[in-house]
């Protein structure tokens, strides 16, 4: 039996005086401090460069995106948004072909925020292709765009979707969701990068926990600070390669980590909460970001 999306989630009045969602069962605000679509703007798509990206491409392939975490689907249509400025800018005969596979465990959240479309300004003129979404796993929100969900547990289901070049990475936070954030799950995904054929690849998040830097870094990803969104001053953006991060973490940072008392890589189901392990550190030191 399913719990009722009104019982699950409430909007809420922001600071700044937009609308949001908050989960009564994990107790957290999504975009905290502003908007959804200004956060998916500062967050993930304008420090991707997604625009630029995807006008650029040249290879035969499409140009993938994993939005893990769907959620109330801000940050996939936003940048839904700006790819169709892009193609409407265009002048050659062929556009890019765009991918985006959206990642859910649960659209419950989703189901409450087209409940409530109009009060969610974001949402406006969406309805019908996020029913489509949830009625038959697709849509066509554009010419040349293929927007894909996945239902299930991202952390313990195959990622069967092609490797991306860009990720939001959105799920609840570790300390309500820790087998999202873990080393096995970060692994999984570096895995898909890595491979040979491989396009650079940019993942971006709102998180700037040691712990969870220190995971993504023992993963493979390499790491770097990313800009400030909300009320957050500053978050994390990883990337399968160095030369794609502006202001990746240096020495200064790790001799931070010795001292944390919240650096252990997230293993497993858990989330517990103490420093690096001297076995841990020697690995994390040993990262191609800190040898040069």
């Amino acid at each position: 039996m399913f719990m009722s999306t009104d019982v699950a989630f409430e909007l809420v009045t922001l600071k700044k005086g937009g609308r949001s969602i908050r989960s009564k069962v994990h107790g957290e605000t999504m975009h905290i401090g502003t908007d959804p679509r200004t956060e998916a703007l500062e967050l993930h798509v304008d420090q991707q460069r997604l625009a630029e990206r995807v006008r650029e491409w040249e290879r035969p392939d499409p140009f993938v995106i994993w939005d893990i975490g769907l959620g109330p689907a801000g940050n996939a249509i936003t940048a839904i948004e700006v790819i169709r400025e892009v193609i409407n800018s265009e002048t050659r005969e062929r556009f890019t072909p765009v991918e985006i596979h959206s990642y859910e465990i649960s659209t419950e959240v989703l189901e409450f925020a087209l409940g409530h479309a109009g009060e969610l300004e974001y949402l406006a003129g969406w309805e019908t292709i996020l029913r489509e979404l949830l009625e038959t796993g697709k849509a066509s929100p554009g010419p040349s765009i293929d927007w894909r969900l996945h239902r299930g547990d991202f952390s313990r289901q195959p990622h069967d979707a092609p490797a991306p070049s860009v990720i939001f990475f959105d799920p609840y936070s570790p300390a309500q969701n820790s087998e999202m954030w873990n080393l096995e799950t970060f692994r999984s995904m570096w895995g898909a990068v890595s491979a040979p054929g491989a396009s650079g690849c940019t993942m971006t998040n709102y998180t700037r926990s040691t712990s969870v830097r220190v995971t993504m870094l023992l993963a493979g990803w390499f790491v770097g600070t990313g800009v400030p969104t909300g009320e957050k001053e500053v978050t994390t953006i990883a990337a399968n390669r160095l030369d794609l991060l502006k202001e990746p973490l240096d020495a200064t940072w790790l001799t931070r980590v010795r001292s944390s008392t919240n650096a252990e890589p997230m293993r497993g189901r858990n989330n517990e909460r103490g420093p690096i392990s001297p076995e841990d550190y020697a690995r994390l030191i040993a990262h191609p970001q800190f040898l040069g």
